[in-house]
């Protein structure tokens, strides 16, 4: 029997990429979106197109009633969920002193909330399984921090240390929690960035390259694996060197 995987924002950028590569390679993909249903159709008809086997599900991370009812059509559909890939997430560049309570809620409420209504909603049938994985998706902010994105960066730094503690707590489950952290990726993140700020962003990368919404999702593959079931609790930064 495949394996399923529930990706949170998997319509564009990097939970696009995850997406497809692990249904390519023979998972079941709930593919979750909020507000880009007409990515996410996109993405859902070239997937199903190509005989892969994926539902589509609009929730917004945030809403806990609505994750529960997400989790409840994965488990209907597939019978089981093996990984949760906690990819779903929103930035905004702002000066500290100008961030607003709305700015601040909406920011922890997507990026780490959400995080924390997915995996408890998931975890409700993996830990009579005992078996899973947890990849949460932080970045390189959540590690050394922004200026101008303060709350990002804090709502980031929270994913990672809810990677570390749930690990220990599920360790004895059998459930792996990890946490990609990823460096400087070209996707719509970086639209309002023009070109001598990506310049530089590659300048200050070791590799003079920026990031590919592949090469996070081949290493969330690799996390979901077999082979990843002695690593849990960690964080791996891939960013071309960017923070070391």
């Amino acid at each position: 029997m495949n394996k399923t995987v529930i990706i949170t924002g998997a319509s564009r950028g990097i939970g696009r990429s995850i997406a497809e590569l692990f249904a390519a390679n023979d998972y079941n993909v709930l593919i979750n979106y909020h507000r880009s249903t007409e990515a996410a159709l996109e993405l859902y008809h070239s997937l199903l197109e190509k005989g892969f086997s994926i539902a589509l599900f609009k929730a917004n991370v945030s809403h806990r009633p609505e994750v529960e009812e997400m989790v409840a059509y994965c488990l209907q559909q597939f019978g089981k969920i093996d990984v949760l890939i906690n990819n779903a997430g929103i930035a905004q560049s702002r000066l500290f002193i100008d961030l607003s309570a709305q700015d601040w809620e909406e920011m922890i409420n997507t990026n780490l909330s959400g995080v924390f209504h997915c995996t408890q909603s998931v975890l409700r049938s993996m830990l009579p399984r005992k078996k899973g994985k947890i990849i949460n998706i932080s970045s390189i902010w959540g590690q050394v921090g922004a200026s101008c994105e303060v709350h990002y960066s804090a709502a980031k730094a929270g994913v990672i240390g809810l990677t570390k503690a749930l690990a220990k707590e599920l360790g004895p489950s059998n459930i792996q929690v990890n946490c990609i952290a990823p460096g400087i990726i070209d996707t719509d993140m970086l639209s309002p960035y023009n070109e001598r700020e990506r310049a530089d962003l590659v300048e200050q990368t070791p590799l003079g390259r920026l990031g590919t919404p592949y090469e996070i999702a081949a290493y969330a593959l690799f996390l979901a694996s077999e082979s990843a079931d002695f690593i849990t609790g960690q964080v791996i930064g891939i960013n071309g060197g960017f923070v070391i």
